[in-house]
């Protein structure tokens, strides 16, 4: 697992907050965000292809199911899984040959997680969309959670701008297109303004949430 150092972290907020209000308002609330890790590996890349598309406890269920399937997850034992096996898991017809689709490509060398956390980004992101399955949403979170790369950019992502609707006081959140133009003056640091945004996102969540004494 891979995260940036809080000083780099710090630093990149500071910065940030200096070029866009409504960054400086998520900082000034919630200051360094916690950054997301998880590892560079194919148990976690397809475990989080598991968790889209449905809620989080469905995707948890949904993950123990296939890992109650084999006996350690990787590449090669989920290719000698029967697709029925997964699918009775509670995973979709598109989720398995996606899993699939990853194990496949690591088990012929086209991916290589080696190569995806110690490569440049670009090459990086190109190897994962390569796969069928992996598009550039799943692509840049993975690097910013197995990577911890600092610049890693989830286009199209609902919560960021939904996030940044709320911290600019908006009426309408930005097209996606229009969102990511944005962002770019960002860069280097789209992947810590990423984490703010969720960060911010999930504390008025939970502030909202809280029983009132």
């Amino acid at each position: 697992m891979t995260a940036p150092a809080p000083e780099q972290l710090k630093q990149a907020c500071e910065a940030l907050a200096e070029r866009d209000a409504a960054l400086a308002r998520a900082y000034d609330e919630i200051g360094v965000p916690a950054w997301r890790t998880g590892p560079c590996s194919f148990e976690a890349l397809a475990k989080m292809l598991a968790y889209q598309q449905v809620s989080t406890k469905a995707g948890a269920a949904i993950w123990s199911r296939v890992e109650a399937l084999v006996d350690t997850m990787t590449a090669n034992s989920v290719l000698a899984l029967e697709d029925d096996l997964l699918r009775g898991a509670g995973l979709s017809r598109a989720k398995v040959r996606y899993i699939k689709a990853i194990a496949t490509s690591e088990c012929e060398g086209s991916l290589c997680f080696e190569r995806v956390l110690n490569g440049p980004r670009e090459d990086a992101h190109k190897e994962l969309v390569a796969v069928t399955g992996i598009g550039p949403w799943s692509a840049q979170v993975f690097l910013l959670t197995a990577t911890g790369c600092l610049d890693a950019w989830p286009p199209g992502d609902v919560g960021l701008m939904e996030s940044y609707r709320q911290l600019s006081e908006a009426e309408e959140r930005h097209t996606s297109k229009a969102f990511c133009t944005l962002a770019e003056a960002w860069a280097p640091w789209r992947g810590v303004a990423t984490h703010l945004l969720w960060g911010w996102l999930n504390e008025m969540r939970d502030r909202n949430a809280a029983p009132v004494e």
